[in-house]
């Protein structure tokens, strides 16, 4: 690489590169398109290498720029960030947590999750939730600190993380009022016949809950399904439908939700994973989380 490599002209690359076109770049930063041009001319002749090709009216990005836009990205988002870590460092002794939460966990868990580190006394905590698979690329940017999920990580020798099994939690039935009878009458062959919430196959216990209808030879009437479990408990306490839940949340449910339990879901348990980034420095917090135990 020549010496005359510069982050600046990789910067210009970068926002070349996510508007698509020098003039969307340009208009962006502020300057002539010609400058933009020449200054990502120079981060190419520096790298020896092009980075850019004519696509349409725009540009896209040739192999060698596809592996400069994913160091790039990496580079000035981390920059992004920077600001907000200085402000949080100078408002200290505030102890930061990022907790990203996969869609498909029940809501209620995450504080018996997140228990061993909820009596922090200066905790700055921040939940973020989305898709699991998005989550993993955050804590490989290092955008957050620790994902708690139903499932473990999967295999993967470009993502560096490691999975921690938290505890597990037997399911159980609940219904609303208006279903309470007739779901407890002959349970759980009752399932049959009343209207039946479930999580979506995007929860690792979907397949777990298929596996015990078919060992049961149950046909379940299934009226809804679900990818978030806080949208399922709230139809179900519509009339909607019963549904399973892991024990764990039970207390919480059943005052929140008005719901009871119809019966437990034997030999069925929802997982709870704590996944973090393989570095040499771990957060405290998250060490602290690894060690505690599951609050039931």
């Amino acid at each position: 690489m020549s010496s005359a490599f510069s982050y600046r002209h990789l910067y210009y690359f970068w926002v070349v590169a996510k508007e698509g076109g020098m003039a969307r770049a340009a208009e962006r930063l502020g300057m002539a398109v010609q400058t933009v041009s020449t200054q990502v001319k120079e981060l190419e002749r520096a790298l020896g290498y092009a980075l850019l090709k004519p696509a349409g009216r725009g540009v896209a990005l040739t192999e060698a720029g596809l592996a400069a836009m994913r160091q790039a990205e990496q580079i000035f988002q981390l920059g992004e960030q920077l600001p907000a870590l200085l402000r949080d460092a100078a408002d200290l002794p505030a102890v930061r947590l990022v907790v990203g939460i996969s869609d498909e966990l029940p809501k209620l868990a995450v504080r018996s999750l997140m228990q061993a580190v909820l009596q922090e006394p200066h905790l700055r905590l921040l939940c973020l939730v989305d898709e699991f698979e998005d989550l993993l690329g955050d804590l490989a940017l290092h955008r957050i600190d620790v994902v708690l999920a139903d499932r473990a990580a999967p295999q993967n020798p470009s993502l560096k993380v490691y999975s921690h099994l938290l505890g597990a939690s037997e399911l159980a039935w609940y219904a609303p009022a208006p279903l309470l009878t007739a779901a407890r009458c002959n349970f759980p062959r009752s399932l049959a016949a009343v209207p039946v919430l479930l999580p979506t196959a995007h929860a690792a216990v979907r397949f777990r809950l298929d596996q015990w209808f078919e060992r049961l030879e149950i046909k379940p009437h299934i009226v809804g399904e679900f990818e978030d479990s806080s949208m399922l408990q709230t139809f179900s306490a519509a009339g909607m439908g019963v549904f399973p839940m892991a024990s764990l949340v039970q207390d919480d449910l059943t005052i929140r939700y008005e719901v009871q339990k119809i019966g437990a879901c034997e030999g069925v348990e929802e997982q709870f994973f704590a996944i973090g980034a393989q570095k040499h420095v771990q957060h405290p917090l998250v060490q602290k989380m690894l060690s505690g135990r599951l609050a039931q």
